[in-house]
């Protein structure tokens, strides 16, 4: 998760009792993997005194900030959060890097083209009837061709 990130800024008065997102993100900025992963991101913790709510502010490695209000996001959806622009960082850098132009547009025709190659595989299923004279379940074993 820090991989993405160049700095992250944690503030909470600790005896808010709101701040078990805040404890909980840090953790994890804190884990030893988070940390091998960007040794360069500094993680800032600011202990208040007043009544600020808590805050997880997070600085991409593209300068973009973003801060949450950590009393309704919970830490697993600010990591989730993360992880899913950060993979559109590193899609964007591997494109640039191959000298693509970013964002990658795709024409409505190309969209629309039928893929060939593409096998559809055989489906099986198991159908259940029940036979209303003998009170019994009979389990077939049916398979389907699907059309190619």
């Amino acid at each position: 998760m820090l991989k993405f990130l160049s700095k992250v800024k944690i503030e909470f008065n600790a005896l808010d009792p709101r701040v078990a997102s805040c404890m909980e993100f840090l953790a994890q900025c804190n884990a030893r993997k988070a940390k091998e992963s960007n040794p360069a991101c500094q993680v800032l913790v600011k202990r208040r005194t007043d009544d600020f709510p808590p805050q997880i502010t997070v600085t991409f490695v593209n300068g973009v900030e973003e801060a949450f209000d950590a009393t309704s996001t919970p830490a697993q959806a600010i990591r989730t959060m993360i992880l899913e622009k950060g993979q559109l960082l590193e899609t964007e850098q591997m494109f640039r890097e191959a000298g693509e132009k970013w964002p990658v547009i795709i024409p409505e025709e190309e969209l629309r083209q039928f893929a060939p190659g593409t096998k559809i595989p055989r489906v099986f299923y198991y159908s259940q009837k029940n036979s209303a004279s003998t009170g019994c379940c009979v389990r077939n074993l049916k398979h389907l061709w699907c059309p190619q």
